[in-house]
């Protein structure tokens, strides 16, 4: 396989383009605890929910950022990742 940009940003190590993955734990607590928040719109429960969601959603950043199978997924958490930081310090 030649070593090109393309190869480089958007294939893994067997070769094949990774765009997306099946979601891994932290992906998975993200989006339920971010669909719970919809229904517990106040109180504890969507306070803890909402840290929940956030530090599930900074863990995934996190792991894309820095195992992530090529550097578009790479790329991808630290987009996530800086966006996320951004969000809390509004």
């Amino acid at each position: 396989m030649e070593n090109t940009l393309f190869n480089k940003v958007f294939r893994d190590s067997e070769g094949k383009i990774v765009l997306a993955q099946m979601p891994n734990l932290p992906l998975i607590a993200w989006i339920v605890a971010s669909l719970f928040k919809i229904v517990f719109t106040t109180g504890k429960i969507n306070s803890g929910l909402d840290l929940l969601a956030f530090g599930s959603l900074f863990t995934w950043a996190w792991q894309e950022l820095f195992q992530g199978v090529n550097y578009f997924r790479r790329a991808l958490g630290m987009l996530v990742l800086v966006g996320l930081i951004a969000s809390k310090l509004q």
